[in-house]
């Protein structure tokens, strides 16, 4: 069971990462790479700031300003540069990589002896259950712990997917969206289509480098390479999502992005629950991101064949 909520605690965070990536990917069609280094930029601000007494809550909102910043330089080297989608990206996310172990100091931080999100949660938790540190549910022995940081988490990302669906409804989420749709059409309108997309790029990469925040603190520490292919597994949860929910509604597609997060960590649990190698994780991860590719298209072409 605590193997369970632990594979749903880290798909619910990676949901953040899943709906950055929507943001850059399905409303800006804009290739960002950038999360890569974002991730890692979340995970060693807020550990740096944590080890150094910070409260976890302002950790974690530095970690999404400095998320911000970095996709706002990837925009900036695009729009005023007009340097390619994927070089900006690319530019960014390496030097991120230095920027990274300059903030803090050594290639990894641990957390295991500091205050974060995940022992806050704990404490709500224990206190709730009067101090057990283990309950049953449906017949399986669960850990408090792991349950309150699930709630946590299930919680924070509600919350920011309510913020995010209210947010491209108001007139300047509806004019991202538009500049997404048609750049010509909004130029027309007097709206300056780079502004969104440097705001819209620095929205995505906060939303990323806070995935990075929560998941060093529910992990316990914060290493620079913990980004690599994380773009990949953002893509595949939205592309798992746009199948499971099959509307292009914006709230719909928001929650299939999470949906599509979770279910991707599940797939991920079960093949390594299966005797695969932690060590090809990266490959199972590559497999079944080109499995989410094709299937859509296959099972179209399945649907003209049989009309």
């Amino acid at each position: 069971m605590n193997l369970l909520i632990a594979t749903f605690t880290i798909g619910f965070i990676l949901s953040l990462l899943a709906l950055g990536v929507l943001i850059s990917f399905r409303i800006f069609a804009f290739p960002d790479i950038t999360a890569d280094g974002s991730v890692t930029l979340g995970a060693s601000v807020g550990a740096t700031l944590l080890v150094r007494g910070v409260s976890p809550p302002l950790a974690s909102l530095t970690s999404f300003l400095a998320g911000m910043l970095a996709g706002a330089c990837t925009g900036t080297l695009h729009t005023r540069f007009k340097i390619n989608p994927l070089l900006s990206g690319i530019l960014v996310m390496t030097g991120l990589y230095s920027i990274n172990l300059h903030i803090m100091g050594r290639s990894n931080v641990a957390l295991l002896s500091v205050t974060t999100l995940a022992t806050q949660s704990e404490w709500i938790g224990m206190t709730l259950m009067r101090g057990a540190s283990t309950f049953h549910l449906a017949g399986w022995e669960a850990s408090v712990r792991d349950a309150s940081v699930l709630g946590a988490v299930i919680v924070a990302v509600a919350l920011t997917g309510s913020l995010l669906y209210w947010f491209f409804r108001t007139n300047l989420g509806m004019a991202m969206r538009a500049t997404g749709d048609n750049v010509q059409m909004i130029r027309a309108l007097g709206v300056h289509d780079t502004n969104m997309i440097v705001f819209g790029l620095a929205i995505s990469n906060g939303l990323v480098a806070l995935a990075g925040a929560l998941l060093a603190q529910y992990q316990g520490f914060a290493d620079v390479g913990m980004g690599i292919g994380m773009v990949v597994w953002g893509l595949a949860s939205v592309i798992i999502g746009e199948a499971l929910v099959g509307s292009n509604q914006l709230g719909l597609t928001i929650v299939g992005a999470v949906m599509g997060s979770v279910l991707f960590r599940l797939l991920v649990a079960v093949a390594l629950r299966w005797g695969l190698s932690p060590n090809d994780l990266k490959l199972i991860t590559a497999v079944f991101v080109f499995f989410a590719l094709i299937t859509p298209g296959f099972l179209r072409k399945k649907r003209s064949a049989h009309a």
